[in-house]
Order: structure tokens, then C-alpha cells, then sequence
């Protein structure tokens, strides 16, 4: 059934080899081990690769899994900060496919920028970098791994878990609010990490907005990237944060 509740409402499929979805604050090194299903936030990267201007906000709404989740273990030798290289050993899921739907809403903490607001421009752009497969290179979490991005129906063909009723996945990151899209008095001008307890029904995991998670840690000070209005009509590849 087709979300009528977002008239910018954009869907599409992401697919790649591999993918590491994981909680940053557990990469700063040593080995790596992926969640079962992707992050709100490695999603919501995804999309702002595809098109993101600073007047708006991306939320990602649903994800649909439509491979079976499959882990592989791969050795691998990353580099150390004072030279030479480690042996970790990384886990990642294999074969990987979602649908994903997703909407947009304007960004009320740039007031600077709000004669850009034209609904249907960004609409239309975003729809047309998802058939081009995104401005910049797509990731599935992790550089290395690779993906690739196409428009889709959301829940149009079979999925590996349309028969599963319900699978809940424990405590998992869900993503981090930086400065420029605070929701509250207590996230302004901070860096702030967001959790939740994603359950999938049906093969689909509907999330909440960032705001709207159980869980909430401010991690640090941060400010806010101003831009002025010399930098509305700037392509989204010079505009992404800095």
C-alpha cells in the first residue's frame, strides 16, 4: 500500500555485496561486527548522497529487507595510526537488498535559507538523482562497501521475510543529530546519539523520527555551519556539511 501521508515521499532500492552496519562509537578499532539490518542513519547517509541540500532534513520512514540476512567474517589488515598494519577480523552481511521509503521536511533551524523552500523543485531533483543512482558514490555503511542505487515501489516484489510476523532486534543505534537539525533545547548546539528497539513485521522495520527514540546521549558541543543566502542556488555537492 502506497504512504500517502508525505506528498515528497521518494522510494527506492539499494543493493550491494556487502554492507557494515554498526554503532560508530564502536569503530574506533580493533574488530568490526555488523547489525542484522541497516541503520536509520547509514540509510539516511545514503539518501543525502543521492541529493541533500541544507534546507531541508531527510527522515527515512520504512525499510523494507528483501534478501535473507547473511553474515561473512573476512581477515583484514588495517592500517595504525603511528604505522604499519593490525590483523582484525570484520563482519559483514553479504548479498545485500532493501527497499527503503523516506520523505523530507524543511530544516526550521536555517530561517537563512527558507526562499528555497519550493517543495517541488527538490522534490523532482530527488527523484531524478535516484534514477541517475545518486550525486556521489553510495556506501552500505562502510566505504569499502560498495552499493548501488535505483527507484522502486516500495513492497513491489517478494521479500526473503514477507511470511516472518514479527522479529525484534534488542537495543541498536539509531543515529546521530548533529547541530544543524537539533529538535530540542537540550540538543541545540550539541552532537547528539539517538537509540531504539527496532522490531521488523513482515520484513518491513518502521522507524521513528529522531526525536521520537526512547534514547537519547549527548556526546559533545558542536556548532552550527551557517550559510548565507549567496549559497541558496549552490549544487548540493558544495552545500554538504562541513
Amino acid at each position: 500500500m502506497k504512504n500517502t501521508r508525505y506528498p515528497n515521499l521518494v522510494e527506492f532500492e539499494v543493493s550491494g555485496p556487502y554492507a557494515l552496519f554498526s554503532d560508530p562509537v564502536l569503530r574506533i578499532g580493533g574488530e568490526k561486527c555488523t547489525y542484522q539490518v541497516p541503520t536509520y542513519e547509514a540509510l539516511k547517509g545514503i539518501l543525502m548522497s543521492v541529493y541533500w541540500k541544507p534546507t531541508l532534513q531527510w527522515y527515512i520512514d520504512k525499510v523494507r529487507i528483501m534478501n535473507a540476512i547473511q553474515m561473512e567474517v573476512k581477515g583484514i589488515r588495517p592500517i595504525k595510526y603511528h604505522g604499519g598494519n593490525d590483523l582484525a577480523y570484520y563482519t559483514y552481511l553479504k548479498d545485500c537488498r532493501y527497499q527503503v521509503q523516506a520523505h523530507f521536511e524543511w530544516n526550521e533551524n536555517r530561517p537563512e535559507l527558507s526562499g528555497d523552500r519550493n517543495e517541488n523543485k527538490h522534490h523532482e531533483i530527488a527523484k531524478k538523482m535516484i534514477r541517475k543512482g545518486g550525486r556521489r558514490d553510495i556506501f552500505l555503511g562502510t566505504r569499502e562497501c560498495q552499493g548501488y542505487v535505483e527507484p522502486c515501489v516500495f513492497h513491489e516484489g517478494a521479500g526473503a521475510y514477507d511470511q516472518t510476523p514479527m522479529l525484534a532486534f534488542g537495543l541498536m543505534y539509531h543515529g546521530i543529530t548533529y547541530a544543524d537539525e537539533a529538535y530540542s533545547s537540550e540538543t541545540a548546539g550539541h552532537m547528539t546519539a539517538n537509540f531504539w528497539y527496532p522490531v521488523m513485521e513482515n520484513g518491513v522495520i518502521t522507524f521513528p523520527k529522531p526525536q521520537d527514540c526512547p534514547l537519547h546521549k549527548v556526546l559533545r558541543p558542536m556548532d552550527m555551519k551557517k550559510f548565507g543566502e549567496e549559497q541558496q542556488n549552490f549544487s548540493g555537492l558544495a552545500e554538504f556539511r562541513g
